[in-house]
């Protein structure tokens, strides 16, 4: 057992849910907490090869689904040359004719009827600690329908988008105002995608970018300067993500602190994690 983890001694393994798993951009940033068995990960996919690859290389504490997840009505579900631009949005020629490496990738080769299911109704998933998402556009439809299952998370990573790629996309904005009403801040990058203005390419690359922000993975975490609203698992379970998924130690070590002054963990707990820290890091 690694050594922070028994430090923590949290009740059950992290409770992940991964909207959108497409495993397109490689490791997800839970991946060394799955390498240590301390989380669970239960993730929805309703791309058919996608899903068969995720269920092809899964553990025994992965279970994937191909479950919409949306507002609960019926919408359509644009299957775009990229796997990566599926979306349940119409791509938005406005914006892609100005980023127009994107152009080819947007093109819908079909458009298939799909029925979406709230967040708050998936009876496969009991308790959530992380949210990790990234479904092209429809991220705040799952916030606004997900209120009781976020009610118990710490942290949720989701895709935010500068400029929208897709028609009547939420922006930044609106995520972040949602996201705060219910009890969430930003914390980090988990990753930012600047893009070149067309036409211009450098260095005969047409994805070097300049300066232009177009869309970035963003971290929430549960807000910490509120702590008499996390209860002590919360508290054990953000630490736990601060550290594995994000190297945040400076948020695990006042989880720590908190959990110290509460006397869950021992009087030593913050000295052993600093020194633990000095000399592994």
């Amino acid at each position: 057992m690694d050594f922070f983890y028994q430090l923590l001694k949290p009740k059950n393994r992290t409770k992940v849910v991964d909207i959108g798993a497409n495993p397109i951009d490689g490791e997800p940033p839970y991946k060394t907490m799955l390498d240590l068995k301390i989380c669970e990960v239960v993730g929805f996919e309703p791309q058919t090869h996608a899903l068969a690859i995720l269920n092809q290389q899964k553990s025994e504490l992965e279970n994937y689904l191909p479950y919409v997840v949306g507002d609960g009505a019926e919408h359509q579900l644009r299957i775009c040359r990229s796997s990566g631009m599926t979306s349940l949005f119409e791509p938005n020629p406005e914006v892609l004719q100005v980023f127009d490496f994107y152009l080819p990738l947007g093109e819908v080769l079909e458009r298939v009827n799909v029925p979406t299911i709230r967040f708050d109704d998936i009876h496969e998933i009991q308790h959530v600690d992380y949210l990790k998402i990234d479904i092209q556009g429809g991220e705040l439809n799952v916030f606004k329908h997900g209120h009781q299952q976020l009610k118990t998370a710490v942290a949720i990573q989701t895709e935010v988008s500068f400029m929208t790629l897709y028609q009547n996309q939420a922006g930044f904005g609106e995520i972040d105002i949602e996201l705060r009403s219910q009890g969430f801040v930003p914390h980090c990058f988990a990753a930012v995608k600047h893009w070149p203005i067309s036409p211009m390419v450098l260095n005969q690359n047409p994805a070097q970018p300049l300066n232009q922000l177009l869309e970035a993975d963003l971290v929430y975490v549960r807000d910490f300067s509120k702590p008499e609203l996390m209860n002590n698992e919360q508290l054990k379970q953000l630490a736990v993500i601060a550290h594995y998924a994000y190297r945040s130690y400076d948020l695990a070590l006042r989880c720590v602190i908190l959990l110290e002054e509460r006397q869950v963990l021992s009087e030593s707990a913050k000295h052993e994690y600093v020194e633990y820290l000095q000399t592994n890091f």
